[in-house]
């Protein structure tokens, strides 16, 4: 084999390309034998293994933009029969030696592409970053309620991090307005403390006593909210007297709606307050004729632990049979 096919073969490696079996053999019979050959093959080995140890850093599309705007403003300045073409010349005169060494070749363009990226390295490294500047989009009063996304630039300590603010705000108005009600609403399901919920709960529990807007539909979308709000609170809120304001707001409901019924029962039987199961059997005396109602209250005579709670119930039970 001669030394050009060997160099030929030896390039086709460099670029990944797979040999034939009978190619593989003869190049590697070729290379012990021939010493030069032998050392342009270990050279595009060292090259490929400083490549494959080196990340790729792409240019912005803005220095691309700005070299090609330089280039063709220098192009335009020179006439012909410049520099370009006396380089054409002399690039074309050494295609024959370039030919004849295409090993070297490669090593030469891989050493200059990494000359290039570790001068990209320094010129990123090296810019200069102004410390301890920080730059808001939207400029909020609040707390940071989450982090969304985090994102560092490439090759530098520059990070944006994006954010959600919680800011809080005020509003003032009737009772009566919507957004106050749906506020009121909110409050009673989510307020941050016991004292939100217990004040959302009491107007909330003032407006269905005296009928405002309370009643089934009678507002069209505001009267199941707030009574939907009302039997949460009672069922799930950890403040007793928040369920305490929740039963005075029910009480005028306890005869029409069956869920407002079955809320009070559940109450009267689990809630762990004995002051809200206590309420619970005066709010429930305008239906102690129920089944329902009796059932629970003999349950509760016999079994609750409370003894003034027990007395409570066989009362009520025994002015039921007194009416019967």
């Amino acid at each position: 084999m001669k030394c050009t096919a060997a160099q030929e073969r030896i390039v086709l490696l460099a670029y990944d390309e797979e040999l034939l079996e009978n190619e593989a053999a003869e190049l590697e019979l070729h290379l012990r034998s021939c010493m030069e050959c032998l050392k342009e093959f270990e050279a595009m080995q060292k090259m490929q293994t400083i490549m494959m140890s080196e990340s790729i850093v792409e240019p912005s599309a803005n220095l691309l933009a700005e070299s090609r705007l330089k280039l063709d403003a220098k192009l335009d300045e020179i006439g012909a029969g410049g520099w370009i073409d006396r380089m054409r010349a002399h690039l074309f005169g050494s295609w024959g030696w370039v030919k004849a060494a295409p090993a070297l070749t490669t090593l030469l363009l891989g050493v200059g592409f990494l000359g290039g990226n570790f001068l990209n390295r320094y010129q990123v490294a090296h810019q200069p970053v102004p410390r301890g500047a920080v730059t808001l989009s939207n400029q909020t009063e609040g707390f940071i309620g989450n982090v969304s996304g985090i994102e560092q630039t490439p090759n530098s300590d520059v990070v944006e991090v994006k954010y959600n603010r919680v800011v809080p705000e005020t509003i003032q108005g009737s009772l009566s307005d919507p957004q106050i009600r749906q506020l009121l609403v909110v409050g009673a399901k989510n307020g941050l403390s016991s004292g939100v919920r217990e004040n959302s709960v009491s107007l909330l529990a003032a407006e269905c006593k005296t009928g405002h807007r309370c009643e089934e539909g009678g507002d069209g979308k505001g009267g199941n909210g707030v009574r939907d709000a009302l039997l949460v609170s009672l069922r799930y809120d950890e403040s007793p007297s928040v369920r305490l304001k929740a039963l005075e707001g029910l009480q005028p409901y306890i005869a029409a709606d069956q869920r407002v019924r079955d809320a009070v029962l559940e109450s009267l039987m689990r809630d762990r307050s004995a002051d809200v199961r206590s309420r619970a059997i005066g709010v429930l005396e305008p239906v102690q004729a129920d089944s329902s109602v009796r059932q629970v209250m003999h349950t509760v005579s016999t079994r609750d632990e409370n003894p003034y709670i027990r007395n409570a119930s066989t009362q009520v039970l025994e002015g039921t049979d007194g009416l019967q």
